[in-house]
Formats: structure tokens, C-alpha cells, sequence
């Protein structure tokens, strides 16, 4: 069985630094602002009176709200708890996030049942020691990402870029890169291991997932829920493990994954589905150059449409565990 750890210790003790603020009153907003000529002591109500960080924006900011972003900066890390909220940088430059120890998480995010997180054009940076770029920890409605840059989480253990233990909910991303993330066998750029009886449900769009341990990793082990992932125009590349692995064990959730239009290529396993109910359905992908091209092992389940390209892979090209007609 496997699971992502961090220190929950360090992890509480980071996130009550995190929401401190300045003793000034707060004044709520409907959207804030960014920028790095701002102050924390500001209200963030308005350009002329931005805030520093993302931290201080996202407090002062009612749910339902937006923290917009002025100009380039690097905006620290930032703990989105219990409320609907928008970080948006629409082309104002290099808006970051660089998470700054070891069991730190760049993005924390612990909603509720119905509250909706969007991110929008920020590049999140581990700078090599922290555990987690963004960690979706408990309940939410929906996790939006577009257009992000996710990289360099290399904590010592076990290290993820995109890394979503929620109880369920689901989560959307598009147009962003993940790459350099991990730190051993059990690293991953994207993870997604849904807890307890959760059930999540992941759309992931125009995606390049390259130079990570695992690439995405859907691991169904730690609950009788399941994930339910669906990978499509992507590009999946140079990891030094599995490109796309789905996994789990007798009598825990299910790990599913439908992947389609999608480039794997020079992992060191392209496609790998492990555990009984470890199930990818195969549609349209170009599987070549891998160590190993398609791997079933343990009663995981390969099932192709019939109209991918598994060839000229280095080692064994494997093969679907079975065919599915088209309507």
C-alpha cells in the first residue's frame, strides 16, 4: 500500500504562519489584488492598494471571490481553506509560487462540498525541497487549473507535483506543464489517490507531463471509492518511471483512466496498469520509444479501441489485454 506522507506537524505549523495577518482590520473584498511593489498591510481593494501575497489577498477576500494579479512577483505560498475563490493572472508576467521547505505545500486546498477553486497562469516552483505543488486535502466542489506551470518538487521521500488526496469532488486541468517533479520510486507529477469511500473525478486537457519520476500515477490503494481520470491531447514524456500508471490492490477502489490522442514516449514504461481493478481504456495514443511500451501485470486491464501505435519501443511492446469494438 502506498501513500503520500507529510508532517502534520510542520504542515499545521506552516498553514497558522500562513493565515496570519497584519493587525489591521480586515476589509472583505470581491476581488483583491497583487503586486510587487505591494503591502501586506493594504486592504488589496484596489491596483493603488495591493497586497504582497497571495495569503493576505486570499484572507481578505470573500468566497466567491478573485485575487487578481497586477505585474510579475513571486507571491509565496498560499492555504485556500472552507471558501469559493479565484487566483487569476491574465498575462501581467510571471506570477509564482515558490514553496519554501521541505513538508510545505505550495497550494493547499481543504473546501467544502460545493466550493470551487480556479487557478489560472501561475508557475509553481518547489525549488527542489518542498513535498507538494498543489494538495487538495479533504472535500471540494471542483479544482479548476489553466494554464499553470508546475515544477521542481523534489522533497527527499516521497515528492508530487499535482498531488489530489480529496475525499471527493472533482478536478479539471488544461493547457499547463508538469515537469522535474519527484524524488523516488513513489513520486509523481500528478497523483490522485481519492481517501476513505471517496469517489473523484479528473479531466485532464492539452497536458505535457515530462522529465517527473512517475508521470501521472491514479492509485486506487487507500480507498473503496475510486478515481475516475480521463487524459486526452496530451503529451507524456522523459519520466524516469512510468509514463501513465494506474494501480490498486484486492478489495480497495477502483483506478481508472481513459486515455486518448496522447503521445507516450521515452519513459522508461509507457502505459502500466497494475492490481485487479486497474483498468485503462485506449484510444488514438502513439506509445513508442519506452523501455517497455504496454505492461498488465497483478489483472490490470490494457483495453483497446484498436487504433493506437505501440511500436519501435526499446524493450518489450507489450500488449492490450483485450480489444473493444467501436460503435
Amino acid at each position: 500500500m502506498t501513500k503520500f506522507v507529510i508532517n502534520a506537524a510542520v504542515m499545521l505549523g506552516a498553514i497558522l504562519a500562513l493565515l496570519q495577518t497584519p493587525a489591521e482590520a480586515f476589509t472583505f473584498n470581491t476581488k483583491s489584488y497583487v503586486s510587487n511593489k505591494g503591502n501586506d498591510a493594504n486592504d488589496c481593494a484596489s491596483v493603488a492598494t495591493a497586497c504582497a501575497t497571495f495569503q493576505r489577498a486570499v484572507n481578505v477576500t470573500v468566497s466567491g471571490g478573485e485575487v487578481s494579479v497586477v505585474d510579475t512577483g513571486d507571491y509565496g505560498e498560499v492555504i485556500i481553506n472552507n471558501k469559493t475563490l479565484f487566483i487569476t493572472n491574465d498575462g501581467a508576467g510571471e506570477a509564482s509560487i515558490r514553496a519554501n521547505s521541505v513538508s510545505v505545500i505550495g497550494i493547499s486546498i481543504d473546501g467544502g462540498n460545493g466550493d470551487i477553486v480556479g487557478l489560472r497562469g501561475l508557475v509553481i516552483d518547489g525549488g527542489g525541497p518542498a513535498g507538494a505543488m498543489i494538495g487538495i486535502l479533504a472535500r471540494i466542489g471542483a479544482l479548476h487549473i489553466q494554464n499553470c506551470v508546475i515544477r521542481n518538487f523534489e522533497a527527499p521521500g516521497t515528492s508530487v507535483g499535482l498531488w489530489n488526496v480529496s475525499v471527493n469532488g472533482q478536478m479539471f486541468v488544461s493547457d499547463t506543464l508538469i515537469y522535474n517533479n519527484g524524488n523516488n520510486s513513489k513520486s509523481a507529477g500528478l497523483a490522485i489517490e481519492p481517501q476513505n469511500k471517496g469517489v473523484v473525478y479528473v479531466a485532464l486537457d492539452r497536458l505535457r507531463i515530462e522529465n517527473n519520476v512517475i508521470g501521472l500515477w491514479v492509485n486506487g490503494s487507500i480507498s473503496t471509492g475510486g478515481a475516475r481520470v480521463v487524459l486526452r491531447d496530451s503529451v507524456v514524456s522523459g519520466n524516469v518511471s512510468d509514463g501513465i500508471r494506474a494501480s490498486t490492490i484486492p478489495s480497495q477502489a477502483p483506478a481508472f483512466i481513459v486515455v486518448e490522442r496522447t503521445s507516450v514516449v521515452n519513459n522508461v514504461r509507457g502505459i502500466v496498469a497494475d492490481g485487479p481493478r486497474a483498468t485503462m481504456l485506449l484510444s488514438d495514443n502513439t506509445i513508442t520509444l519506452n523501455g517497455e511500451g504496454l505492461s498488465a501485470i497483478n489483472s490490470g486491464q490494457l483495453i483497446s479501441f484498436g487504433n493506437n501505435r505501440n511500436a519501435n519501443n526499446l524493450g518489450p511492446e507489450g500488449a492490450p489485454t483485450s480489444l473493444f469494438s467501436q460503435m
